[in-house]
């Protein structure tokens, strides 16, 4: 993520005009529906295309929200599930149109698991596989070790992690651990996809071939002690140019016990997921993990990242590793079974952490998810970690059921990249739910609040926006990404997650754009200039593409 400054910026799309608002893709048949208004309504009708009524209903008033500033009013309308494309209409009001029926997810699923395609760094985009948003090949000049700058590194390919064009080890590792998790839990939903990129025929999914192009680069990463270098990126954020005209140089940036810590987890996962179709690559990767292990074992004291004097690109800089060693034992201790690892996760169990975070810079509930999905560990340790993801998914719940939005965030939850934090949230519902499907009655508890999260984001907030690019008739199209603007096309790269609402505007341009007193899901601005609204990450789009496919499944 970045603060560089337009010097020609596009402007803003208009705000949306209404004052209803849906999910914008739609909702599946037999889902709870329910749009929210911000105006007093005694009567609602749900129309098709040609006018026609298919439902009618009174909303019911939900109170004020403090977090959209708003009296709201809900608009249920489960009860219709035929098939088609519609409209609410209340009094001169009426939504965005939304379908009905059993796919509505599907392109919104396949354009933000795409979206990796488009920020693969290191090649060539054609335009067989990237249409309109095609570009050169980009990055390829060997790299420049900060420590010892006579050396040369070739660290080519990967993704570019954000809306810049840096390349950062635990924002990698995060968006992998997320691909990797929906593809464990909901693999039909995967194998089913096709998103069109290279390196097919393939025994493995769309998916697995996009992240081995990630993980590829990840392990050139790693020195050859097992350390893993923190990031590659040029002294400062390249102008807003297209991915090959970005000449600066490129640096490997010192090392990092939190990089190191997530690399040995990922790669270990990774390692269980590509066995069945590539046994070399995963036992290269498994001895990458170990390798990295070995050296965390070696300096088992914090050693963070941060930015050498004169960078200002992305620190990603975290205060403890705890967390992240937890992981790494955890996954290492499924691959292999040894008692060491699970010695080491053990230590690390009662830190203090969060054991069900799911974000890039708290990655606890990953080694959590690693030993209750493998059945690894003592029963009472797992059935902590069970209690402890049901017990959070119970506070979220909470949460939601007191917003007329449905939303799992509290109002001082409006900061940077607001968007994953729902998504990470509806992440936890799904777990949850998957952690309790053998309970007495079968059914899921958190599912409806996992699909609450997924409306937030594609148009059911006060800001009428779908936050994903490409995605409803009002969604985000100039987000502050690089090659979306730099390209020429009007139309935004598709599938981009937008960082959403922000209260504390960390940027000049958002903070002139709202006064003080604006209610914080009001804070956003769908402008390339406003970094700290509108940046897209990798990061940001895996937990989408997560909760997507959990939805669909």
């Amino acid at each position: 993520m970045n603060d560089d400054e337009l010097d020609n910026p596009r402007p803003e799309r208009l705000e949306a005009a209404n004052r209803v608002f849906v999910n914008q893709a739609g909702y599946r048949t037999e889902d709870e529906k329910f749009a929210v208004f911000t105006f007093p309504a005694s009567f609602f009708t749900v129309v098709d295309e040609n006018g026609r009524t298919f439902f009618s209903g009174v909303p019911v008033p939900t109170g004020f929200d403090e977090a959209s500033g708003e009296k709201l009013c809900r608009a249920d309308f489960t009860e219709l599930t035929l098939p088609g494309k519609y409209r609410i209409q209340a009094g001169a009001d009426c939504s965005m149109y939304f379908t009905i029926g059993e796919n509505v997810y599907q392109p919104c699923f396949d354009s933000c698991m795409k979206a990796f395609y488009f920020q693969r760094c290191g090649c060539e985009l054609t335009e067989r596989y990237a249409g309109m948003w095609k570009h050169g090949k980009c990055h390829c000049d060997s790299a420049i070790l900060w420590e010892n700058q006579k050396i040369s590194l070739d660290v080519s390919g990967g993704w570019h992690d954000a809306g810049d064009y840096g390349r950062y080890v635990t924002a990698a590792a995060t968006a992998l651990a997320h691909l990797f998790y929906g593809y464990k839990m909901f693999p039909e939903v995967f194998i089913m996809q096709d998103i069109d990129i290279p390196g097919k025929p393939s025994d493995m999914s769309d998916v697995l071939i996009e992240c081995r192009y990630e993980l590829e680069w990840l392990m050139k990463m790693q020195r050859f002690d097992g350390a893993v270098w923190h990031k590659v990126t040029s002294m400062k954020h390249a102008g807003f140019v297209m991915p090959e005209d970005d000449r600066e140089k490129l640096y490997v940036m010192p090392v990092s016990s939190n990089a190191t810590a997530d690399f040995a987890a990922v790669t270990a996962l990774a390692s269980t997921v590509y066995r069945k179709f590539d046994s070399r690559f995963a036992d290269m990767l498994m001895k990458c993990s170990e390798a990295a292990y070995g050296w965390l074992e070696k300096y088992p004291h914090f050693i963070g990242f941060k930015n050498p004097k004169g960078c200002g690109t992305g620190e990603y800089g975290e205060k403890d590793d705890r967390d992240n060693r937890f992981w790494a034992a955890a996954e290492l201790f499924c691959a292999t079974g040894e008692e060491k690892y699970y010695s080491s996760m053990l230590e690390f169990l009662n830190d203090g952490f969060q054991r069900t975070a799911l974000g890039f810079a708290s990655v606890g509930g990953f080694g959590s998810l690693a030993l209750l999905l493998n059945g690894k560990g003592s029963a009472a340790i797992l059935n902590r970690l069970h209690n402890e993801f049901i017990a959070r998914a119970e506070q979220l719940k909470e949460i939601c059921d007191k917003s007329g939005w449905g939303l799992s965030l509290t109002p001082d939850q409006f900061y940077w990249g607001s968007n994953m934090t729902v998504l990470t949230n509806g992440m936890t519902f799904l777990i949850a739910d998957h952690l309790e499907k053998h309970s007495i009655d079968g059914k899921p508890r958190f599912r409806k609040y996992a699909a609450m999260q997924l409306n937030y984001l594609l148009g059911t907030n006060v800001t009428g926006y779908s936050f994903v690019t490409g995605t409803g008739d009002f969604c985000v199209n100039y987000p502050h990404h690089r090659p979306a603007f730099a390209d020429g096309v009007e139309e935004c790269i598709p599938g981009l997650v937008s960082g959403g609402p922000n209260k504390h505007l960390e940027d000049r341009y958002a903070a002139a754009l709202f006064p003080e007193e604006t209610p914080p899901m009001k804070c956003f601005s769908d402008n390339t200039e406003c970094y700290s609204l509108n940046e897209t990450a990798i990061y940001w789009n895996s937990p989408a593409v997560f909760l997507l496919a959990g939805l669909m499944s």
